[in-house]
């Protein structure tokens, strides 16, 4: 009997992963200002769920590398502020993101679980405001189109 041809499965996983890729930056690319906020706030929970995992496992790799992404994403979060149309409310979330990068750099050193936790807390929470925030922009701007 001759043998059957065998399946690469790393060919799936590639492709798998190179349509995953395609469609988010599609939805990037097309993605309204209010979503592209939501978008990173997604990332950063990813990122720090990643690194809770890795400090779980003793990944050492993951661990740095999810801290890291994370750490870019708050400050692309910070760098993004505009001050002038935000007010008090970017002044806040300003020194909310600058908290967040002196204590992800902090959980980097010390491997604090409790404080990355609370992190994944507080970014979960401003994830789901800015989603209501940009739900809320697009009904109205759908109201103001009708």
């Amino acid at each position: 009997m001759g043998s059957s041809p065998r399946l690469d499965l790393s060919l799936i996983k590639m492709s798998y992963a190179s349509q995953t890729s395609s469609y988010r930056e599609m939805e990037i690319h097309s993605a309204s200002p209010e979503r592209l906020v939501v978008i990173v706030f997604e990332q950063l929970v990813v990122n720090l769920e990643r690194a809770r995992i890795a400090m779980d496992r003793n990944d050492i790799e993951l661990r740095v590398a999810s801290l890291r992404r994370a750490r870019g994403l708050v400050g692309e979060l910070l760098a993004t502020l505009d001050f002038d149309k935000g007010g008090a409310l970017a002044n806040q979330l300003a020194d909310l993101y600058q908290f967040m990068l002196y204590e992800l750099v902090d959980i980097g050193q010390r491997k604090d679980v409790a404080t990355l936790r609370k992190l994944v807390n507080i970014a979960t929470a401003l994830r789901d405001g800015f989603t209501g925030a940009a739900q809320s922009v697009l009904a109205s701007t759908r109201l103001k189109t009708a």
